[in-house]
């Protein structure tokens, strides 16, 4: 089986040591550890996968307890269909804060433009004093 150090890893997914360290932390690898002392950290393919799939979830916007909860609610010998209506929950959740947040860079966006051309106006108007002068 193969397996991986923290610094293969990190340098795999673009990221720290110290943020798969946290993660670790966090519950979501579980790494085993050896020589002295146990301080060389070693991951398994299956870390890996989780790894992969946190900073998916990252990346979708979820909380790292929720991409925990998901994740091991796919690892219990749970029923198959309530894990996929949780997670279906999980998503549309997700769906309306993203959608929201769209909808609020809309509303910004428009008000930039709105901005912009109030102040191309006044700078027509006032022949661009105190600024610089059209060549």
């Amino acid at each position: 089986m193969a397996t991986y150090t923290i610094a293969e890893l990190a340098r795999e997914f673009d990221i720290t040591a110290r943020a798969i360290r946290f993660y670790e932390d966090q519950g979501l690898l579980s790494p085993t550890r050896e020589g002295q002392g146990g301080r060389n950290r070693v991951y398994t393919p299956r870390d890996r996968t989780r790894l992969k799939l946190t900073l998916r979830g990252k990346r979708l916007g979820l909380t790292l307890s929720e991409i925990k909860s998901i994740m091991d609610m796919y690892e219990s010998p749970k029923d198959t269909v309530a894990q996929i209506n949780r997670f279906l929950g999980v998503l549309a959740k997700q769906r309306e804060t993203l959608e929201q947040q769209r909808a609020d860079i809309e509303v910004a966006l428009a008000e930039i433009v709105a901005h912009e051309e109030e102040c191309r106006q006044l700078l027509g108007e006032s022949g661009q004093r105190g600024g610089a002068k059209a060549a």
